[in-house]
């Protein structure tokens, strides 16, 4: 984790909320993974009411907005599509009280004792595998105990000085000028999105992009391709 000092250095910000940060992390993991192991990971969620003071303190405000009911429902279709596509298996979670600190403060707990990205993989899989609320502090005692981490891990929210820290990675992204997630940065060129992921890789590699989008959508549906008795 890094909270944006060493500029030069290629990093991303992820969500664990946003299904298009996991998209990110499944397609950099399985197809990039040594691009994973290069860059930095800094968290970026929406602020709760102590966070925000903080970040008012220091003369930051995150591009944060509520969002429109419409907006929702077409991320619910688009997610489930692009989900489809790549033959990959979603349980939609329900966020009913939602607060997003629980779980990114512990992940910067779980990256100090050097489980951050365990944390993060277990965390999406509860999250999109099987629908569990991660602003539920018994799910990421949960996730500790799978790690061998203590149960307090789902108290981090209540820590002073990681929340100092988390503070610390809304405004690395603050002045990174990143406005969502996921958010890629390599030196000065920024990348946007789970479909910039390539363009992205390629700039880390020093290589040349070859201008093809991650997006799944001119995939073989998975339910032809289970038709025709191929795998995914």
């Amino acid at each position: 984790m890094s909270t944006g000092r060493r500029k030069k250095n290629p990093r991303w910000y992820f969500s664990l909320r946003s299904p298009y940060s996991w998209f990110a992390y499944r397609d950099l993991s399985e197809n990039h993974p040594d691009v994973l192991d290069e860059i930095e990971w800094i968290p970026y969620w929406e602020p709760d009411e102590e966070s925000t003071r903080l970040l008012d303190e220091a003369g930051v405000t995150l591009p944060v907005m509520p969002m429109h009911r419409s907006k929702n429902f077409y991320i619910l279709r688009d997610a489930r599509r692009w989900a489809h596509a790549r033959g990959w298996q979603v349980t939609w979670p329900v966020d009913r009280d939602p607060h997003w600190e629980v779980a990114h403060l512990a992940y910067i707990a779980a990256e100090e004792a050097g489980c951050g990205r365990q944390f993060v993989d277990l965390a999406y899989r509860a999250r999109w595998h099987e629908g569990r609320d991660l602003s539920d502090r018994a799910t990421i005692a949960a996730i500790a105990a799978d790690l061998g981490l203590p149960a307090s891990l789902g108290d981090a929210v209540d820590d002073p000085v990681l929340r100092l820290k988390g503070v610390a990675c809304l405004i690395a992204a603050y002045h990174d000028d990143a406005f969502g997630v996921p958010f890629f940065l390599n030196g000065r060129e920024a990348f946007w999105g789970a479909e910039r992921v390539s363009a992205f890789v390629a700039a880390v590699r020093g290589e040349e992009w070859d201008g093809l989008s991650d997006a799944p959508f001119t995939a073989t549906p998975y339910a032809a391709q289970a038709a025709e008795g191929s795998t995914p």
